[in-house]
């Protein structure tokens, strides 16, 4: 079962759309005039296109796959009194006194440059189920670092 934002999921429902509305139709034809130019046998453009259309498949299985075992996260039911999955952290670095804004996603919807960090990453595991105040001290690849809770919404 993987958990994941009602915002989530339907961008994955949106991408399947486009690979199977869009992209499967244009690789199909693809094939299609490269089947037409002749001799499948020495014929680059079709061993591309069927390369293509077997990465297509591939990757539309997979988000079937991930739809098939998404579980949709209630937002109305979460609790911010401590720190959850779909919550945003403040957060105060105690070293350097730097703060800084996480959201804790699942890790299918984690990107970085959005604030977005995974609920499976070293830092999101060491804030989960703390309250604002809370120092608590977490071991990253680079060693131990403090962060201060400062704040907890949605």
């Amino acid at each position: 079962m993987a958990y994941m934002s009602e915002e989530g999921y339907k961008k994955l429902v949106a991408e399947l759309q486009y690979l199977e509305g869009v992209r499967r139709p244009e690789i199909i034809q693809q094939i299609a005039e490269a089947r037409d130019k002749g001799d499948l046998s020495e014929n680059a453009e079709y061993d591309a296109a069927k390369e293509a259309q077997g990465m297509l498949e591939a990757k539309i299985a997979q988000i079937k796959a991930q739809i098939a075992d998404a579980k949709i996260i209630d937002e109305s039911k979460i609790d911010t009194s401590t720190v959850q999955i779909l919550t945003k952290v403040k957060l105060r670095n105690t070293k350097n006194n730097a703060t800084m804004v996480y959201s804790i996603v699942p890790e299918s919807e984690a990107d970085l440059k959005s604030g977005k960090i995974s609920s499976s990453t070293p830092i999101a595991k060491g804030l989960l189920g703390h309250k604002v105040g809370e120092t608590v001290e977490i071991t990253i690849p680079s060693g131990k670092i403090g962060f201060e809770i400062l704040e907890i919404s949605l």
